[in-house]
């Protein structure tokens, strides 16, 4: 018993021991993991204790060089640290004694200054690493972010940056999950400096509370939401917004949140989740839209572009107390270097072409296109200078059946035809030619619900030369050429212009003239897509990202957009100028917005065909032209308004 206590007590002095290490490898392990700066510091306390420890030793011990004085404990100090710090100052040095001291000091040195200037090297180039993964906190405010990546981003960049060409400062902020590197890079080859913008990238997903903070989401202006269009895109739009609702508002004024959104059913979710902070952009509805608007009018996806880009002019909102009592057939000769298109009453519902008679309250604000948001002054002059002996009414031709042909197929199809059946006369007629074979296609009239027209499917290739010569073209008014989305934009646009070019080619055999609009889905081909001479083109990618930029700059445009793309209410519409005025002498504009609101609608441009062919001149489309500068019209030329058929 007596013999065990010793064992015991031995056994006690190794646990504590034991314990004892442990607790501080421990702790040493969790200093070591708190990183480069508290490595750096811990390594900065030890250089400074070894070197006041060695100057204190070599003062007391009174080493000296040989034949030199003692050194006091200053001179010690700085002895010992310029050995630190450079290994040759030991060269110099007499006397063994004192060199073997120095010599251990120059080791220590060595050891632990090297120690410290690798940490700081290497923290260097980790925090280099660091930033370039884009994961830095961004510290704006009043700034536009970006969440997603996609081809829109670059035409939607550059129309921010023309849109904000008269603030000094911009910032625009892109949260993706791409690299930050290769966003910056694909950003600078493609629109390389933009003046008096600052981009800024960082990698992250949008649909993290932390990676939102990193780009100051709560402190911006306004917040767009790509929507590439994969699968499930819907729901982590949903994810996102969630989000960003769930971040405390920095300012007092409610998110300003702009969001692609592909499925009509995810609109319930997105009210429930922003309410009314997010306008949606219901992008294949809108596309689908544009194309059967475009394919049944010359010149319209030009009047589009030109209507939503910032280079030229532009929707806004104008409050005219002046006008209050006025009849809205009034107000469309108030302003000369701006056009009247519509009412926004006191609730904010948009009117777009109301009644002539249609009197504007006070509260209500006109809608006016404008070349900026301070360019729509009011006449002066008492009576607008109408040349009215110059109007010529001609009466409206009844509708006949029209026959379009598709070719391609993309998750747009179905809408399209559905679309256009509330255009079209009745007895009109579409053909599909896509290579599914028939089994796997429904286009039956019953399945699609079609009133006016009747469908027929073929399987074949678009782009074999053969396919298209069995179809007879010269039976069609309109063709479609519509883009593959399944395939990536370069290979789609490739295919589309190879159908492009064989049609053209038919149409000039045939001294046949008909109407073919082409989906492109990158802007950077319209320019090989011209070298075909298509009629119009609907550059998909194109017009989502401006219209993302004219939301997000304005959120009651959104309102005006949704009401002018919808097939009911007043639309926009080329026809021929001779219904309106005659064309046997110049005339003003007033002239011609007096002889539209006759009829009912209201002109907001023109045409002229022998410039549809020429770039410089936007395929001959003029949008607000002065209206007191006179115009030749030709008889094959078009005024540009709103009407409801």
């Amino acid at each position: 018993m007596q013999n065990l206590l010793p064992s015991r007590a031995r056994f006690s002095n190794r646990k504590r021991q034991s314990t004892l290490t442990g607790q501080l490898r421990y702790r040493f392990d969790n200093f070591m993991a708190r990183g480069t700066v508290a490595l750096v510091s811990g390594l900065a306390l030890v250089s400074f204790a070894f070197i006041v420890l060695m100057a204190v030793l070599v003062s007391v011990s009174g080493v000296a060089p040989e034949g030199g004085d003692r050194l006091n404990l200053p001179e010690a100090l700085w002895g010992v640290l310029m050995r630190t710090l450079d290994s040759g100052t030991v060269g110099g040095d007499t006397g063994w004694v004192f060199r073997l001291t120095m010599l251990f000091v120059t080791f220590g040195g060595i050891f632990v200054v090297s120690t410290l200037i690798g940490l700081l090297s290497s923290g260097i180039d980790a925090k280099l690493e660091d930033l370039r993964k884009g994961r830095s906190r961004v510290i704006e405010t009043d700034h536009i972010v970006i969440l997603g990546w996609s081809l829109q981003i670059f035409t939607l960049i550059s129309e921010l940056a023309l849109a904000n060409a008269n603030r000094s400062d911009t910032c625009i902020v892109i949260l993706s999950e791409e690299d930050k590197v290769e966003m910056e890079t694909a950003l600078h080859d493609t629109l390389g400096r933009l003046p008096r913008i600052r981009l800024v990238c960082r990698t992250g997903s949008p649909s993290s509370m932390t990676d939102l903070g990193i780009v100051s989401i709560q402190t911006s202006r306004s917040i767009i939401i790509l929507n590439p269009g994969q699968d499930a895109a819907d729901t982590q739009l949903v994810k996102t917004l969630l989000a960003i609702t769930s971040i405390p508002r920095s300012h007092p004024q409610p998110y300003h949140l702009v969001a692609q959104v592909q499925s009509p059913k995810t609109l319930d979710v997105l009210k429930l989740v922003a309410h009314n902070n997010v306008e949606p952009l219901l992008i294949n509805d809108l596309i689908s839209r544009i194309v059967v608007q475009t394919c049944r009018q010359s010149g319209l996806s030009t009047v589009y572009i030109d209507l939503l880009n910032f280079s030229g002019d532009e929707i806004y909102f104008r409050e005219e107390p002046a006008l209050y009592g006025s009849t809205y057939g009034q107000t469309l000769l108030a302003y000369n270097d701006s056009v009247v298109i519509g009412i926004q009453d006191a609730e904010g519902a948009i009117q777009l072409n109301p009644p002539s008679n249609r009197l504007l309250q006070p509260g209500e604000r006109l809608i006016v296109i404008s070349e900026d948001d301070d360019t729509t002054h009011l006449n002066q002059a008492a009576e607008a200078p109408i040349d009215r002996q110059a109007i010529h009414l001609a009466e409206a031709t009844l509708p006949t059946a029209e026959h379009t042909l598709i070719l391609g197929w993309n998750d747009r199809v179905y809408n399209i035809i559905q679309l256009l059946d509330q255009y079209v006369a009745p007895g009109s007629t579409v053909m599909v030619v896509a290579e599914f074979p028939d089994a796997e296609v429904d286009l039956s009239e019953k399945s699609l619900q079609l009133q006016k027209q009747t469908v027929r499917y073929q399987q074949g290739d678009p782009t074999d030369r053969d396919v298209l010569d069995s179809l007879n073209l010269t039976q069609y008014n309109h063709a479609l050429v519509l883009c593959n989305s399944t395939l990536d934009a370069e290979q789609a646009d490739a295919q589309t212009l190879v159908t492009l070019l064989h049609l053209r080619d038919i149409c000039d055999r045939h001294h046949h003239d008909f109407q073919i609009v082409t989906e492109i889905l990158d802007v950077r081909n319209q320019a090989l897509a011209q070298v075909a001479r298509p009629d119009d083109f609907v550059i998909s990618e194109q017009i989502i990202s401006l219209m993302l930029a004219q939301v997000a700059e304005q959120k009651n445009v959104n309102a005006v957009l949704t009401d002018l793309f919808s097939s009911e209410g007043s639309e926009i519409y080329l026809k021929p100028v001779d219904n309106y005025v005659t064309v046997d002498r110049p005339v003003n504009f007033y002239t011609v917005v007096e002889a539209a609101r006759q009829r009912g609608e209201s002109a907001i441009g023109y045409r002229h065909k022998a410039d549809a062919n020429n770039v410089a001149r936007s395929y001959g489309v003029v949008i607000n032209p002065s209206k007191d500068k006179l115009i030749e019209f030709q008889p094959q030329d078009t005024i540009i308004l709103l009407a409801e058929s």
